[in-house]
């Protein structure tokens, strides 16, 4: 079964990225077809860039590179669960994003983006010029989730409306599709 990571861009305390990225979790692995890990950028702690070499060059020299390089490689796609901050993406899942180059290519990857009236939109936009430098395959289905704190109960679950389950199980039926057609691409060249 193709791992599908879910990786939650927002470390600010008190952030919405967590009950969104649980809710998306468990949709995800309800739909069968993934098996799921949750990668939550406030608990991986990277520090800003911080390695002398190259990302392409995979020559890295931190024990917390080396465990990114890891935890990334094992992946057949992803999901970033991304807020909007000042319409663009989190500095963080840009740092992450930046640790690497290999890992990452040749891996679909989708959006859960939320924020006020545009829903995360602009930062998705942001974010789909630096995947697809990393060689990666950015999918036009995604869950957009306007006005984020409205979907918040007392306890701060996630209660997504029927829009976004819809979107959720399109998206997951397209990473599946993607991560079969790229595993191909990811295989070790010959020449």
């Amino acid at each position: 079964m193709p791992i599908l990571q879910i990786i939650i861009a927002s470390t600010r305390p008190g952030r919405v990225g967590l009950p969104v990225g649980t809710w998306f979790a468990e949709r995800a692995t309800a739909h069968g077809k993934f098996t799921v890990e949750s990668v939550d950028l406030a608990e991986v702690n990277l520090p800003l860039m911080d390695e002398p070499n190259h990302p392409r060059l995979q020559k890295y020299t931190n024990p917390h590179t080396l465990a990114w390089s890891r935890q990334i490689a094992r992946a057949d796609a992803f999901v970033f669960v991304m807020p909007e901050y000042n319409y663009s993406f989190t500095a963080p899942l840009k740092n992450a994003l930046d640790y690497l180059h290999v890992e990452w290519n040749y891996k679909p990857v989708g959006f859960v983006s939320y924020g006020g009236i545009s829903g995360g939109t602009r930062a998705v936009q942001g974010i789909k010029q630096v995947v697809t430098t990393l060689s990666m395959m950015p999918l036009p289905e995604a869950v957009t989730i306007p006005f984020v704190t409205q979907f918040l109960d007392e306890q701060r679950h996630f209660n997504a409306n029927d829009m976004m389950e819809k979107s959720a199980v399109s998206m997951l039926n397209e990473l599946y599709r993607w991560s079969g057609a790229l595993a191909t691409l990811r295989q070790p060249s010959t020449n």
